[in-house]
């Protein structure tokens, strides 16, 4: 009465219990009302059944693009203005480039005459996957597939799953289509290319990459592209620290190399100018130079001294526009370097004299001294005449004996 009555109308085992305690108990009372219910004929033969799962089998993997094609029909859908009602889509299960046609009737020597025009592109497929359907069953794509060597392979009555691949994409091709189009819906086959366009520009979830890209090996350029390289190419008003750093690295990187090669000119340039006029002055030992001395107190007071013998022995020495340095003791002034070293000579001269102008002293720099050589006039009358240091002060010149 609890359950298989006409008051009772079959309800579940937690309800016809919940029914029978409110009034009634006894022991073992709710496995009673379990077996009951589970033993009721109605309700085994009219109650849903639990779908029960087998294990997934997984499909092979293709590695080759367009080695195995999967096809289905979609449609009828709203008859557009072109007269198309059907869509006949294509996927490629190695890269899952996807490929839809708009047909206006779903015969089979459309579907044939399609998927010749997709072989003309990417070539004759080994095996294509289709339902059961009557376009597919026909004999013409039958001939097809016998003629091009296909190998057919249909999936099981009422079990889509086999093909689940094409199922997946009809839906999603779908549902865009239906975001896009007009509300008439007489313009879906006119935006068909774009929305193809979308789904191989994205990379796929099983993949990991974008169909285009599997299948060209290059990522496709869209509209985010153009739009970046717009972008780039525009000078940004606001920068960065960062962003203006790197700028001035890279400009300083291009600009180097042109700075020095244009300096590497000039001072060719430069010494061509200065060099015109230049000529190399070379001294040998017992040549007779003047020698300019220098003075901190006035440049007025510099003057020629009296012509010394330069004493370089063992070699000859090449001096650009001065002597050698060399060193000479000076009573009563500690040891320094001079730029050349000379004694008096004798009034009798076979070759005037060359004036020589010192410089700085070069610190370090080992060279001949000149020996000094006593004037006739003062010989016999007075102490010898005094060594020199070139480059001594004049004070210093005057304090001599």
């Amino acid at each position: 009465m609890a359950h298989t009555h006409l008051l009772g109308a079959h309800l579940g085992m937690d309800k016809t219990r919940d029914r029978i305690l409110n009034r009634f108990y006894w022991p073992g009372v709710k496995r009673n009302v379990e077996d009951y219910c589970r033993a009721c004929p109605e309700c085994q033969r009219t109650a849903p059944r639990p779908t029960v799962r087998n294990p997934l089998i997984p499909m092979p993997l293709i590695e080759v693009p367009f080695d195995r094609l999967g096809l289905d029909i979609i449609g009828p859908l709203p008859k557009t203005c072109r007269g198309h009602r059907y869509l006949l889509v294509m996927v490629d299960y190695a890269t899952r480039y996807p490929e839809a046609v708009p047909l206006r009737a779903a015969t089979a020597k459309a579907v044939a005459r399609e998927v010749m025009v997709l072989f003309s592109r990417v070539g004759i497929v080994r095996e294509i996957l289709t339902d059961q359907g009557s376009c597919f069953m026909s004999r013409v794509l039958k001939d097809l597939t016998s003629l091009l060597q296909i190998r057919h392979l249909r999936t099981s009555v009422y079990h889509p799953q086999t093909d689940g691949l094409v199922e997946r994409f009809n839906k999603t091709l779908k549902s865009m289509l239906k975001k896009v189009m007009e509300a008439d819906g007489k313009n879906w086959d006119q935006l068909l290319p774009h929305v193809l366009f979308a789904i191989r520009e994205v990379p796929q979830a099983s993949t990991g990459f974008s169909p285009f890209e599997l299948l060209y090996g290059r990522r496709p350029r869209g509209l985010l592209d153009i739009a970046r390289d717009a972008w780039e190419s525009q000078p940004s008003p606001h920068r960065t620290v960062i962003e203006h750093v790197e700028q001035m690295r890279g400009r300083m990187a291009q600009i180097w190399p042109v700075v020095r090669e244009h300096l590497g000119r000039a001072q060719q340039a430069q010494a061509r100018v200065y060099n015109r006029g230049a000529q190399h002055c070379t001294f040998n030992p017992g040549d007779q130079v003047l020698v300019l001395v220098p003075t901190a107190e006035c440049k007025f007071l510099a003057k020629w001294q009296d012509p010394y013998d330069v004493n370089l022995p063992g070699r000859r020495r090449q001096l650009p526009g001065a002597a050698t340095g060399v060193t000479q003791d000076h009573p009563g002034l500690p040891h320094q370097p001079a730029e050349a070293v000379a004694t008096t000579n004798s009034p009798a001269r076979t070759s005037p004299p060359v004036p020589v102008r010192t410089t700085t002293p070069a610190r370090g720099n080992s060279g001949g001294a000149a020996e000094p050589k006593p004037d006739p006039g003062h010989e016999g009358s007075g102490p010898p005449a005094p060594r020199l240091l070139l480059g001594a002060a004049r004070e210093d010149r005057d304090r001599q004996p």
